[in-house]
């Protein structure tokens, strides 16, 4: 079937029955689809250029050669001695298992990197939306323009898996727990089957970030993750002070107030755990009493931007920065799974419990959100108000209106 961009494809058999009610998993796939039904092949070609395109290799070739891509995955198509590269958009891949794993690239690589013109390229074969495509290099010139193209700006946008990823229970709002970072960096919030980046990709992620080289270090780190744990102990104290005092008092906590409890607090601890009252010990306890007003002042001011912005409501203030090691166990249990740190069920098991831990400490999605930020602008901003901050005020205020969000369709406190 020739178009204007001279792109040849052979759509294979016949729609499947029923295709026209298909629910398609993504915007991505449904795209495809429309494109195709319409005939309209440069158009499915610029959703192809700008999606992520997975495919299957061995695990040990992965592990061998990281940074090398193995076009092997071969599909037969419906022409005679149609030999295919197969290559999958995310909403229709499968379940992560061992063996294969799945790398991603796009389709200006596959230019540079298609290994023979007879071999033909296949899109999510054995879907609605499949196609099958000519690869000579006269074609892959073609393929070439529709990645030239301008690339749109980045935004940052909720994307839900439709089929195949839980849109209510325990599992989706354990998910739902890590949608903050999802929309910030436009993943499928509710994808539970987790490729992610691909495997290479997704493995280097926790080598790099978090020091996570195999499935022990992976357990641990999300261990403690689930129990509160990674985030600064200072944190905590400082806002515990201010939780009770706020339980004592029934009302505002004034700064100096604070300041001054959580002083004696800290001084307290310091002398229950010290045997003698040296000056050297006695400079450290006032080195942290020093640290814990500045520490004050800056949760004190990231939270008056919070209500400028919409983040708290009048009169609230954060409890606890725990759900940002909630949120963040969420997408640890994906990330595991994406590198086979883990099984489908241990990550399942661990989002559940990020959810259940997540509805003990906390009271709504506004109160978990609140929360999560603050954690991250602690550990990452410096009072900046820069990308750190103003990704996630972005991604907050998708979930609290987009009409799909699923803090707006999933109850914080499941029955």
């Amino acid at each position: 079937m020739g178009t204007g961009n001279d792109l040849t494809a052979d759509r294979g058999a016949p729609p499947w029955d029923g295709a026209a009610s298909w629910q398609a998993p993504t915007e991505v796939e449904r795209g495809l689809y429309e494109a195709k039904m319409r005939g309209d092949w440069p158009a499915y070609f610029d959703i192809v250029a700008d999606a992520d395109l997975y495919h299957a290799m061995s695990r040990s070739q992965a592990d061998s050669q990281p940074g090398w891509i193995h076009l092997n995955a071969t599909y037969w198509g419906p022409g005679p001695r149609s030999r295919c590269l197969a290559f999958h958009t995310g909403g229709v891949l499968p379940v992560p298992v061992p063996d294969p794993v799945f790398f991603t690239t796009h389709l200006g690589r596959l230019v540079r990197d298609w290994p023979r013109d007879d071999e033909w390229l296949a899109i999510n074969p054995g879907t609605p939306c499949e196609a099958f495509f000519p690869a000579t290099a006269a074609h892959r010139q073609t393929w070439l323009r529709h990645t030239e193209r301008p690339p749109e700006p980045r935004r940052r946008r909720l994307r839900t898996l439709w089929t195949g990823g839980p849109l209510h229970g325990p599992v989706a709002h354990g998910l739902a727990c890590g949608a903050l970072l999802c929309v910030s960096n436009s993943s499928l919030w509710n994808a539970m089957g987790w490729h992610g980046t691909g495997y290479v990709r997704e493995r280097r992620r926790l080598r790099e970030w978090w020091d996570i080289t195999d499935s022990q270090g992976w357990r641990s780190t999300q261990e403690t993750l689930l129990s509160g744990r990674m985030s600064s102990s200072v944190w905590e104290l400082v806002l515990r002070v201010r939780r009770s005092l706020a339980l004592d008092f029934g009302g505002t906590v004034e700064v100096d107030h604070w300041r001054q409890v959580t002083s004696r607090v800290l001084r307290s601890l310091a002398k229950e755990g010290t045997a003698h009252g040296d000056a050297e010990a006695g400079a450290e306890v006032e080195a942290e009493v020093a640290g814990a007003q500045r520490l004050i002042g800056r949760i004190a001011r990231y939270e008056a931007r919070f209500r400028a912005d919409g983040l708290l409501a009048d009169g609230r203030f954060v409890g606890s920065v725990e759900a940002w090691d909630y949120g963040r166990a969420s997408k640890m249990a994906r990330w595991g799974l994406g590198a086979r740190f883990c099984t489908l069920q241990e990550a399942e098991s661990a989002v559940v419990r990020a959810g259940r831990v997540s509805r003990i400490n906390y009271r709504s999605w506004e109160d978990f959100s609140a929360a999560y930020i603050l954690g991250r602008c602690l550990h990452f901003d410096e009072e900046e108000f820069g990308d750190w901050y103003g990704e996630m005020l972005e991604a907050h205020r998708i979930l609290t209106t987009d009409p799909d969000s699923p803090w707006l369709n999933i109850p914080f406190k499941l029955s």
